[in-house]
């Protein structure tokens, strides 16, 4: 008898506990009469997110969403922007929060975000991601020498800073290459650059951009490229991009051989630039064509291919690749082309 009766109140404590259990959890019912059981872990884009025993992580349309009632009080943001922290329950179709600022009425549809409570809003969180700002520096050399049958010392030095958000990249750049062949120049240029590009629409972006400097071996005294328009990710990815431009530009050369006509035109502003992050090194593509629009032959495209791969620390690189600089219309006895091969060491740091 006494085992008996001790055992009639376990028994009941366990069913009670198992009860409690299953009643411990959210619930979400679909178009379909599924009435899913677990954990809500967000509601955001259009998905409801839930945790559960049985079956893992779920992503549920949110428009085949009939009913929701959670377990414990959530914070929800509506798409009028309104938000409040409460228990969701459904009765009738009506979605009703209830909190301690009051109890609000409203459908499924219209619950934009959930989080929880104490947390803070995944929107006030990414708004102070896309307002940090941080800067981004590098400085590369390349010094290169040659004796014997030939004598060739050739020096290259780029520098760049970068300002980067989640909605805007500043960037500024500079570069000199000298190359002496057996007491020649082969090279004797210096440019100087500023981009800025706004990411105001997702995928579309506008920038402007500007770029001068000379070439002394191609007899330009003084170059300016300033160009405006727009871009398109074709490619947006944390370690993918692909960005396309396309707009309107103003090309300036004045020539130090009175032969050669200075060049002041207007024209159109092409171009695309690929960064593909692998595990441990960088690819990267740069492609700009400018040409004018009295003379669609008479053009500029600059190309610059590189492979970058960390060396002893992460702040120290080996970049190697290929420049292109094409210019259609040179001077009196110019080559149009230009192809530069390099290695480079590059410091990098933020």
């Amino acid at each position: 008898m006494h085992t008996l009766r001790i055992a009639q109140p376990a028994a009941l404590v366990a069913a009670l506990l198992l009860l409690t259990g299953r009643l411990a959890a959210d619930v979400v019912e679909t178009k379909s009469g599924a009435r899913i059981v677990g954990t809500i872990t967000k509601i955001e884009g259009g998905t409801v997110a839930m945790k559960t025993d049985y079956a893992g992580d779920l992503a549920i349309k949110q428009s085949e969403v009939v009913a929701i009632d959670t377990d414990g009080p959530v914070s929800v943001r509506l798409a009028s922007g309104t938000t409040l922290a409460g228990k969701i329950t459904t009765q009738d179709g009506a979605v009703k929060i209830a909190g301690a600022d009051g109890e609000l009425s409203t459908k499924v549809e219209k619950v934009a975000t959930t989080w929880a409570v104490g947390s803070e809003d995944p929107r006030v969180t990414e708004l102070k991601k896309a307002s940090e700002r941080h800067w981004a520096y590098e400085v590369a050399l390349d010094v290169t020498g040659k004796t014997g049958n030939k004598e060739q010392i050739g020096t290259a030095v780029s520098a760049k800073a970068e300002m980067k958000t989640a909605r805007d990249t500043l960037g500024f750049y500079t570069a000199y290459d000298r190359q002496v062949v057996d007491q020649t120049k082969s090279a004797d240029q210096f440019k100087a650059g500023v981009d800025y590009q706004n990411n105001f629409a997702g995928r579309t972006s506008w920038y402007v951009r500007d770029e001068g400097g000379f070439d002394r071996v191609k007899e330009i005294d003084v170059y300016d490229i300033a160009a405006a328009g727009l871009g398109y990710d074709f490619i947006k990815k944390p370690e993918h991009t692909l960005t396309g431009r396309a707009g309107l530009s103003f090309r300036y050369e004045d020539y130090t051989n009175p032969a050669q006509t200075n060049l002041k035109s207007t024209g159109l502003d092409l171009g695309f630039k690929h960064e593909w992050t692998f595990a441990n090194s960088k690819l990267v593509n740069t492609i700009d064509f400018v040409p004018s629009f009295d003379d669609f032959s008479n053009f500029r495209l600059a190309h610059e291919t590189s492979y970058e791969l960390p060396i002893v620390a992460p702040f120290w690189k080996l970049r190697v690749g290929i420049a292109n600089d094409y210019n259609s219309r040179p001077g009196p006895g110019i080559e149009k082309l230009d192809t530069t091969y390099f290695t480079r060491l590059v410091l990098t740091w933020q």
